[in-house]
């Protein structure tokens, strides 16, 4: 399951990284039997991943923070930013991370904000470093495209995106890489029920 390169890691990290993967999938994952859930045009849908219950929860919180800023430590990376509700709390926990970088992290709006500061993003980012996007589930791309368009309208570089799980059967990982970007996703999903699931990031 996870995607991490494992030739760089230790046995026990290895066994310690598909932990906190399971923790994570477990606490994500909605099933149908326990709560009516459907898809963006109504349709009940048979599970899906949101990831807001882990990540707002402080245990989990801190622990896939220091996970995802080692990664971005080891990629030289020193500013994250992330678009829509899904990935709020990751930028959040890299922020908080304790460890030799210090980040800054940003959160891109929707629109350019019509009054104040005006920016498309909040935050102490500097658009003459370069930025890796922080989303929860890479599936489609499309809501990652749509990041990156906003972070190049502000003039931003963006290095990578770096998420916490890849629906392997879609081809949104191919799509971000297709615009130079490289992905990385600590954990790789391949579920048999793809056509039945969801996720839940908006």
């Amino acid at each position: 399951m996870p995607s991490m390169e494992h030739n760089a890691l230790s046995p026990t990290a290895y066994d310690e990284l598909v932990d906190l993967g399971r923790r994570l999938y477990d606490k994500a994952l909605i099933r149908r039997e326990d709560e009516l859930i459907t898809d963006p045009r109504g349709q009940p849908i048979g599970w899906l991943l949101d990831t807001r219950v882990p990540m707002l929860e402080g245990a989990l919180f801190r622990e896939v923070g220091t996970v995802l800023a080692k990664r971005l430590q080891a990629k030289g990376i020193r500013q994250v930013v992330g678009y829509g509700f899904g990935a709020h709390p990751l930028v959040c926990a890299v922020v908080g991370a304790s460890g030799d970088t210090i980040f800054r992290g940003g959160l891109i709006r929707d629109e350019r904000k019509p009054h104040g500061r005006r920016r498309i993003v909040e935050g102490p980012v500097d658009p003459s470093e370069p930025v890796v996007l922080l989303d929860d589930i890479i599936n489609s791309g499309r809501s990652a495209a749509d990041a990156l368009e906003r972070l190049h309208a502000a003039n931003y570089t963006v290095d990578g995106l770096l998420t916490l799980f890849n629906f392997t059967w879609s081809r949104g990982r191919s799509r971000i890489e297709k615009e130079g970007l490289w992905v990385d996703s600590l954990l790789d999903l391949n579920l048999r029920d793809k056509a039945t699931g969801s996720s839940d990031s908006a």
